[in-house]
């Protein structure tokens, strides 16, 4: 067998390892998704709000904002899980009491990060659609002048230097046992700030418009909203898809490269089995 097969055998067990974790907890998965769901009616529903109270006289439309936070937190909700899967990689060796079998065994950490990496990108893609599924039913959208094909290049695109962030990001677990995985957040939530998942980058004070420059949440959402809200073509929206596809090819080198600088003083600081 040739080392390619290998390493792809390998990364595969990782993935497979993640699909029984979820038909493990099962569960949890279904109140995810609920609760997912919920949160994603609860907020588009704002739309039809701002609708209702600004009366009649103020000409708002209701169906457009429906659909543009719908946009904006469907693909939240897509990064912010590939972000999650991500950054728990530590976090789910810990709660399988495997972290020291797997860190140190001899592996190459980008074909474990890999691995972990495919099933984030294709669990992220079912649950968002089976809420996109869920959401389009109650609101009846007209989606028939969306560029469906655009959008999805747009979420491939930008989930790359997410994936590149997200590995930043799992170091904070590593280093930090006691509260590492809750440090992640703090990520995720700058990044929500600046990014204009529910509202255009335009009303943030500059120097935070400034911030929004360098999220590939930004361009990822801006373009998907051209292409599922304007029906733009895929050369319109080739603007949007360039700067994702360089911060990827930074960040994702970059994250694998501080990942092994971290995991290195982990093991020399005997932080590997320490849940705090």
């Amino acid at each position: 067998m040739s080392v390619i097969a290998k390493n792809l055998q390998a990364s595969y067990a990782f993935v497979e390892r993640n699909a029984n974790l979820v038909k493990r907890y099962w569960t949890w998965e279904v109140v995810w998704l609920v609760y997912s769901i919920a949160d994603c009616l609860a907020v588009s529903f704002i739309g039809l709000g701002m609708e209702s109270l600004a009366g009649a006289d103020a000409n708002v439309d209701g169906r457009y904002l429906v659909l543009y936070l719908l946009i904006g937190t469907l693909v939240w909700r897509y990064l912010s899980s590939i972000f999650y899967w991500i950054t728990e990689v530590v976090s789910i060796e810990r709660w399988e009491g495997t972290i020291e079998y797997t860190l140190m065994a001899p592996i190459r950490r980008i074909v474990h990060m890999f691995g972990q990496t495919i099933f984030a990108v294709f669990y992220s893609l079912f649950f968002t659609g089976v809420i996109l599924a869920a959401t389009t039913l109650i609101f009846d959208l007209d989606l028939s002048k969306a560029n469906l094909f655009g959008g999805t290049m747009i979420l491939i695109s930008g989930c790359l230097s997410f994936i590149g962030i997200s590995v930043m990001a799992s170091v904070l677990p590593l280093l930090f046992p006691e509260r590492g995985a809750q440090m992640t957040h703090i990520v995720i939530a700058v990044l929500l700030l600046v990014s204009g998942v529910y509202y255009p980058v335009d009303v943030l004070p500059d120097w935070l418009q400034r911030f929004s420059a360098f999220s590939p949440a930004t361009y990822v959402l801006t373009g998907s909203r051209r292409a599922l809200l304007e029906g733009a073509a895929l050369a319109e929206l080739w603007q949007y898809i360039w700067p994702v596809l360089i911060m990827g090819a930074i960040a994702i080198p970059a994250g694998l490269w501080i990942f092994d600088q971290a995991e290195k003083y982990a093991k020399r600081a005997g932080k590997l089995a320490r849940n705090g």
